[in-house]
């Protein structure tokens, strides 16, 4: 899990090194909280399961699911929060890092 939240971050500091560099400090900002509208939630999602897992020895479906469904949600508020508060927001660039941040776990899969 831990691999899968780093790799999400270091996406997210290089796309927004790249729209700042493309859009300026706005386009910085925008890509900088795009990755980590994801990030965040899968890394709190992440260290739930782990907890779960110490705790019990095993993470059942519903911890899983219910911790899903928590990540999507708190997903979706701070995609919303930062599209409502931050005036100056490049939309191309926050949703440009918020893909390419979600989708960077493929990454991994070829490490070996």
């Amino acid at each position: 899990m831990l691999p899968v939240v780093l790799t999400q971050f270091v996406a997210t500091v290089i796309c927004s090194a790249i729209a700042g560099l493309i859009a300026g400090l706005p386009g910085f900002y925008s890509a900088l909280l795009g990755g980590l509208c994801c990030v965040v939630p899968n890394g709190l999602f992440a260290l739930r399961l782990f907890i779960a897992a110490q705790l019990s020895k095993s993470v059942s479906p519903h911890v899983f699911f219910v911790g899903e469904f928590v990540k999507l949600g708190v997903t979706a508020a701070a995609l919303w929060a930062v599209v409502h508060f931050y005036h100056d927001v490049n939309v191309l660039a926050l949703v440009a890092a918020f893909i390419v941040v979600l989708k960077s776990y493929i990454i991994l899969l070829f490490r070996h």
